[in-house]
């Protein structure tokens, strides 16, 4: 396979790789936060409360990290708010724009639940969230040596038992077997988490792709043209930013950065410098227009004043370039 088959492979295959390093990454977080910060307190109630917020917690930050940093989430909350006109008021119409918001807030939740799921997953098949939070709950009537101990006891006992330096001798053959049990019970929730997860997605994908009107090859070109648009449309965005901030950027100083032949500089006035200085908003102007920055709010006022020196292009510095050193 060459080098370029192999690019256009990994590029139609951008969404499943991007899923498989961020469940990478997850599981490599989860394996060193086990390591360095999980210390079960071994206490009763508090067992449940620790377990459950590590197994939870970084789940749920996890999943709002996935809403925050998917694009379609900004995209959907900024264009949901545009308003429709009057004869577009119509019954299917707004179906479609339901419909609509619907299939793009599953695409993002979907792709948020990546890391969350990887690392619920992860901690059941560890074991040891699972055996810290559930130990003092753990059933023991079948052995004798609990049958004579206090409700109270026996739950302050189990409790201690994810930490071996508490438990009396003659309850280690016990406790192997109870954490045992428990990592079990912990292990088999993970696979059958994973297992029905991996059903609903084959599930939800097959049933997606035979709603779809597209044919298989017209859907490969769909989003292949949806990811060059998206492509270019930032290059072209970046290039045109680049041209209007150097326009008015030209009227602030009297020339365009990078530009050889100047033959007059702008002296901004002080209050010049007070106006473009300071923290600002976007600032809606109208309907069809807005204030990028104070710099821009002060281009468009189309200021006059200022003083303008001419430049002789003999004094101009000419820009420092690298010097080869010949051997």
């Amino acid at each position: 396979m060459s080098l370029t088959s192999l690019i256009a492979f990994l590029k139609s295959k951008e969404s499943i790789i991007f899923n498989a390093i961020v469940a990478l990454l997850t599981v490599g977080g989860q394996q060193l936060f086990s390591f360095f910060a999980f210390s079960c307190p071994c206490s009763p109630t508090e067992n449940l409360r620790y377990g459950l917020a590590f197994l939870g917690v970084p789940a749920l930050i996890l999943l709002i990290v996935g809403f925050v940093f998917n694009d379609n989430t900004w995209r959907l909350f900024t264009g949901s708010t545009y308003d429709f006109s009057i004869q577009e008021r119509s019954r299917q119409s707004l179906l479609m724009k339901y419909k609509l918001i619907c299939f793009v807030l599953g695409n993002i939740t979907g792709r948020a639940l990546v890391a969350p799921v990887t690392w619920l997953a992860v901690t059941l098949l560890n074991g040891s969230y699972y055996a810290c939070a559930v130990s003092e709950f753990a059933s023991v009537d079948r052995y004798a040596i609990f049958k004579n101990m206090s409700a109270e006891a026996r739950k302050l006992t189990l409790a201690q038992f994810p930490c071996a330096q508490l438990v009396p001798s003659n309850f280690s053959r016990v406790r192997e077997e109870v954490l045992l049990e428990l990592k079990y019970q912990s292990q088999v929730s993970g696979w059958l988490l994973i297992a029905s997860v991996a059903i609903f997605f084959f599930l939800t994908l097959c049933v997606a792709r035979s709603c779809s009107p597209l044919t298989y090859l017209h859907l490969k070109y769909w989003t292949s043209y949806v990811n060059n648009e998206q492509a270019l449309f930032e290059q072209a965005a970046d290039q045109h930013s680049k041209v209007y901030a150097m326009q008015n950027i030209k009227k602030f100083f009297g020339f365009s950065p990078g530009s050889k032949n100047i033959s007059e500089i702008r002296i901004p006035s002080r209050l010049d410098w007070r106006t473009i200085s300071g923290l600002d908003l976007l600032k809606i102007v109208n309907q069809d227009h807005c204030h990028y920055s104070l710099l821009h709010a002060w281009a468009d006022e189309d200021p006059t004043d200022g003083k303008v020196i001419p430049i002789d292009v003999g004094q101009v510095p000419a820009d420092p370039s690298p010097q080869t050193v010949s051997s």
